[in-house]
């Protein structure tokens, strides 16, 4: 691979951060707040995140769950991408079982020739929602073969986005488009980009799987982190140099959130615990507010999963997140840190974005 194109996924650490910085968004919704209002915020947030030098803006595929509006992740990066010039735009991921990997090569070869050099094409292998929905979507109740199925799918959608099936093969006539069949028709130009394809996981296959291929690798440390170490751990011990990489590459994606004082990060994580509690229990909704949170009657168990959630959580002061976040990058040794930050208000969520750039000497806004 070209050595712009590997830049492409291993970025520069800006101001005194110790990797680069990245931003995942869920596109929540508080309760109050519409859709159209957390889409907004993405747009706002995108363009905070380019002003102050983060690296990559992903969208995360989730269905069913009415506090995230990231049903559409290509939808939604094609609307960043028409508000954004520079910062790279990806999902975080597309969960490729719910969907027909040529239809998933077409999707980013579109974003592909909106924003060329600009897009990622992060992978997962699980539904993003409960198993009702995945079989809404699949339109089937097979579930477990699409997940045994993912490095066949993995291996289709490459080709169809390298557009290099074999001679004979049963997909060897069709193309997607946009790609590089274009530059092999006559009078054909082609981008010379193509989107750098990212596994994501939460336990060891797709760690294994990202090393065994030479892929980057993204681990959900937020909603995972006792399996942070071991998968990164198989991740490296497997990784063999490939044409995308020469050397293992690995982000994590953790939660953080920086407010003017500590007492009020405690009040919004609050409220984001509260809304995994009903999640997890089978009551998905839009995120509370704070004010919420703090008059909820948490039982021992819900409690229990509350200071379980926010220990993995890093939130205080801006100093007080720099300096968690500087012991994860030491404890884990990732490449990167991709920050989501899950609050109420979009305007809690922008401000945190804007206090970490400012603890770390982010370049200013222009």
């Amino acid at each position: 691979m070209a050595a712009d194109a590997v830049e492409e996924i291993r970025g520069t650490a800006r101001g005194t951060a110790p990797v680069p910085l990245s931003v995942l968004d869920l596109v929540t919704v508080g309760a109050g707040r519409t859709a159209s209002d957390a889409l907004r915020t993405s747009v706002a947030l995108s363009r905070l995140a380019e002003s102050r030098g983060y690296h990559r803006y992903w969208v995360a595929e989730h269905h069913s769950m009415p506090g995230v509006a990231s049903s559409s992740p290509a939808v939604i990066l094609a609307h960043l991408a028409a508000h954004t010039d520079r910062i790279r735009l990806g999902s975080g991921g597309v969960m490729l079982p719910n969907h027909a990997p040529l239809v998933i090569a077409e999707q980013f070869g579109t974003l592909e020739a909106m924003a060329p050099g600009r897009i990622d094409l992060g992978l997962g292998r699980a539904p993003g929602t409960d198993g009702a929905t995945a079989a809404a979507l699949r339109r089937t109740d097979r579930l477990n073969e699409g997940a045994d199925d993912f490095p066949q799918q993995l291996a289709e959608l490459t080709r169809f986005l390298d557009d290099d099936f074999p001679d004979g093969h049963p997909y060897g006539r069709i193309h997607a488009v946009p790609g590089p069949v274009q530059a092999t028709s006559p009078g054909g130009v082609q981008s010379p980009h193509r989107p750098p394809i990212w596994l994501l996981g939460s336990s060891g296959f797709s760690a294994r799987l990202a090393g065994l291929l030479g892929l980057p690798f993204a681990f959900a440390h937020h909603f995972s982190a006792q399996n942070t170490i071991p998968a990164l751990d198989l991740y490296r011990e497997t990784f063999r140099p490939s044409g995308v990489l020469d050397a293992p590459y690995a982000l994590i994606g953790v939660s953080a959130l920086a407010t003017d004082d500590e007492k009020e990060a405690r009040r919004q994580v609050l409220a984001a615990a509260l809304n995994m509690v009903r999640l997890r229990t089978g009551r998905p909704g839009l995120v509370p507010t704070p004010e919420e949170a703090e008059a909820h009657p948490f039982t021992p168990m819900e409690r229990e999963f509350v200071d379980s959630w926010n220990a993995n959580v890093v939130h205080g002061t801006p100093d007080e997140v720099r300096a968690g976040l500087d012991d994860l990058h030491k404890r884990t040794g990732a490449d990167e840190l991709m920050i989501t930050a899950n609050a109420h208000s979009g305007e809690v969520r922008l401000r945190s974005y804007e206090l970490i750039a400012d603890a770390y000497g982010l370049p200013a806004p222009a």
